[in-house]
């Protein structure tokens, strides 16, 4: 039986690739997003994934369609106007919240279930190195990356009893629409090559970086083959985590 993939934010951008990529390796593949439109070979499907019912009747019918949902790619977010957040519209700020966190948050939750029925599975967010660091004009990105990270946390370990995996996926930067809207990108002439990204997806969609469920892995820089090393020895506690830094081995909350 073809694995079944679901990937968010489908219709162009990175989520374009790894759509194609993951035909290429012969999974079947249903791409998400507001317009249905998806690469050829894969099937499209029209949804707003901030609405909990939209969500719930496109993985009704995956699952109905396809039996099953082995790998969820949350591809789809938003960025906002580059400024401090006290000159922050706050509706636009709000918004990419809704799309980053909420979004994921209602695949996961819809999708996850069915992974433990099937005996396993694995979701793929699309994080940031953002999500680990303060901006000064992209408050509501930053805040929405971080927040991710603890929802691919949560899932790792709630879902590990039933062979289910998360991981955060940092694609770098890629060449796109959003990051050429970007003041902190403007002039930029050195992208992250989009095969990066695909060669990771496909290694964690294979089930070869397994150990680095709940952590942070990142395209352009990690090196694939140092990943398989360190997935097949372990890592230590909180690497590639969100964690407190404590002051010193004195400090109270270390």
């Amino acid at each position: 039986m073809s694995r079944v993939a679901l990937v968010t934010g489908a219709s162009r951008g990175i989520g374009d690739h790894v759509v194609r990529a993951l035909l290429g390796a012969g999974w079947v593949v249903v791409g998400l997003s507001r317009s249905g439109r998806v690469a050829e070979g894969a099937e499209g499907l029209s949804c707003d994934v901030t609405d909990a019912e939209a969500v719930g009747t496109a993985v009704n019918h995956v699952v109905g369609t396809h039996g099953r949902i082995d790998l969820l790619v949350n591809n789809a977010g938003l960025i906002e106007t580059e400024q401090p957040l006290w000159d922050a519209d706050v509706d636009e700020w709000w918004q990419v919240m809704v799309t980053n966190v909420r979004g994921p948050f209602l695949l996961t939750r819809a999708v996850v279930p069915h992974m433990i029925e099937a005996g396993g599975g694995r979701v793929i967010n699309l994080n940031s190195g953002s999500g680990t660091r303060e901006s000064d004009v992209l408050t509501a990105y930053h805040a929405s990356k971080s927040a991710l990270a603890r929802l691919t946390g949560g899932v790792a370990l709630a879902g590990a009893p039933h062979g289910v995996r998360a991981f955060d996926l940092a694609p770098g930067v890629v060449e796109s629409d959003m990051t050429h809207s970007m003041e902190l990108h403007r002039g930029r002439t050195e992208w992250t090559d989009p095969k990066d990204v695909t060669a990771l997806v496909l290694a964690l969609a294979d089930g070869e970086l397994d150990g680095f469920s709940g952590r942070f892995l990142r395209a352009g820089t990690d090196d694939l083959e140092e990943l398989r090393r360190r997935s097949r020895e372990g890592l230590g506690d909180g690497a590639r985590m969100l964690r407190l830094r404590p002051w010193g081995d004195d400090d109270p909350v270390a």
